[in-house]
């Protein structure tokens, strides 16, 4: 993740987005610097347009917001039956140590 954090705080600034910035980036972070994966991160976004991926990112949450009050209502519904099923095993798992002893 620290591999595009300092790509994206590169982009904000206006700068070049290259191994040697990249890598400069984590260095001063005092993250030990993998160059596969700062080559990897320069080679998958070469040629993608940052700002458009950013706004296509600040939309999802929007419709993620949107459904989870519905899993929270299926969530809500299904939880009573949740703990009557937990307190069944606590019941049976006794009765299994009950045997143990005697």
């Amino acid at each position: 993740m620290e591999y595009i954090y300092a790509a994206l705080l590169l982009h904000k600034a206006g700068k070049e987005i290259n191994e040697s910035a990249v890598q400069a980036v984590i260095s001063a972070a005092g993250i030990a610097v993998n160059e596969s994966r700062v080559k990897a991160l320069v080679a998958a976004i070469d040629g993608v347009d940052i700002e458009d991926a950013i706004s296509k990112a600040a939309v999802a949450p929007v419709a993620v917001a949107a459904v989870a009050p519905v899993a929270a209502a299926a969530a809500e519904a299904a939880e009573p039956e949740a703990k009557e099923d937990k307190k069944a095993e606590e019941e049976s798992g006794m009765a299994g140590l009950g045997a143990l002893f005697g």
